[in-house]
């Protein structure tokens, strides 16, 4: 059996986040990963950081974005990990007058609240990505938006860890997990046993069989999000593209579509509005996503839903009309019923704790969900913006 002071279960880039802030403190900490590391959603994803600013009262939602974004940034200019990081803003189309109003209101709102977001006309938007359609109403721009790619990242996250002297450890699938005592927890995996003080769960998605194993309801949802790529082309896209039309439709009538995590493109097994996002990466390849479903742990790409995210890609960005699809895939996100990231204690048990339900912007908000939830066990003070996130939360839900 292989002792450690911490076990982290998760190899996604909150799990490596947290290890790698635990080993800055000094603590011996072991990262159990089953497959790879970044081999689930936080490999898959977009590599989008989606940020817009501190605002004049930042929340839990300012610092796990602009937090996550300064990590990124020294990861690649001060430590000198190529991630493939760039600041280059973002355009989210709008199709129709009404989404316009919407988003005039939102972003005088927001404006209003100190964030750096911008409605701009067609000609504006044209002028800073010159692919966008000229023919819609407008764009809201967020100039902070950035990107990395994510594999490169959360490898880099991992093995900054491991020079700390973090131990990660790939392969190594969790097939059993207890506590024993007072504040200890044994874990049995596929190629041994480990044995450490304090437990991490880390697992995205997972972290809600994982919790079954110690006989608690983590209520994460597994939310099956799906993308495609195009063949390598010459640079065309610079910033990141998406859509105002699903936050239109998530701010109204998805209000009235009964239980479930917020902010899905499909409800009863229909769709009920449509999401886009994506980029152009360094190879060539524009990558674009959008769906989200919740199918349980079903990873098979929906081929009909590629078809109309592509219609909506195009809409967008009409080069696209002519080029093929070259692959396709999917992950899991964790969704939580509420939306809200779970970041601290897990309930009735001694020196356990979760970090996961970071939903569809895990990659842009694990570096800083890990490093507040590292400094948390480190201290055993929670951060005040973690307090008032966890108001209101059932004890469950790993969030109190």
């Amino acid at each position: 059996m292989t002792e450690a002071e911490i076990l982290v279960i998760g190899g996604g880039i909150a799990g490596v986040c947290t290890a790698y802030f635990l080993a800055r403190h000094g603590r011996e900490v072991a990262l159990l990963e089953r497959g790879k590391i970044a081999s689930e959603a936080s490999g898959v994803n977009a590599g989008s950081i989606t940020v817009i600013g501190w605002g004049n009262a930042p929340d839990l939602e300012s610092h796990l974005t602009m937090g996550s974004l300064e990590m990124f940034k020294s990861l690649q200019l001060d430590q000198g990990y190529d991630i493939e990081f760039r600041q280059a803003g973002g355009l989210l189309a709008v199709h129709t007058a009404e989404q316009h109003d919407y988003a005039q209101a939102r972003v005088h709102r927001l404006r209003s609240q100190g964030y750096a977001v911008e409605l701009l006309s067609n000609r504006e938007a044209r002028c800073i990505e010159p692919e966008v359609n000229g023919e819609m109403p407008g764009y809201v721009y967020r100039p902070l938006r950035s990107q990395a790619d994510p594999v490169k990242a959360t490898r880099a996250f991992a093995a900054a860890a491991a020079r700390l002297g973090a131990q990660i450890m790939e392969g190594h699938e969790v097939t059993g997990l207890r506590a024993r005592g007072p504040g200890g927890y044994e874990v049995d995996t596929s190629q041994g046993q480990f044995r450490g003080e304090t437990l991490v769960l880390a697992a995205g998605a997972w972290c809600g069989p994982l919790g079954r194993m110690l006989g608690l309801d983590v209520p994460i949802v597994p939310v099956r999000g799906q993308m495609w790529a195009t063949e390598a082309l010459p640079p065309r896209v610079h910033l990141g593209i998406g859509s105002v039309e699903s936050a239109h439709f998530w701010s109204g009538e998805e209000r009235q579509l009964g239980d479930g995590p917020p902010e899905l493109t499909h409800r009863g097994g229909r769709r009920v509005t449509r999401h886009l996002y994506g980029r152009q990466r360094r190879n060539g390849e524009v990558i674009i996503g959008g769906d989200r479903q919740a199918e349980g742990f079903d990873r098979l790409v929906d081929r009909e839903g590629i078809e109309v995210n592509r219609d909506h890609a195009a809409e967008v960005l009409p080069f696209l009309e002519g080029v093929a699809v070259r692959r396709t895939w999917a992950g899991l996100m964790p969704f939580t019923p509420d939306g809200r990231p779970v970041i601290g204690r897990l309930p009735f048990l001694e020196n356990a704790f979760i970090v996961s339900g970071l939903a569809s912007s895990g990659f842009g908000r694990g570096p800083m969900a890990g490093k507040l939830l590292a400094d948390y066990v480190h201290s055993g003070h929670r951060a005040p913006v973690l307090e008032v996130g966890a108001r209101g939360r059932r004890v469950g839900w790993g969030g109190a």
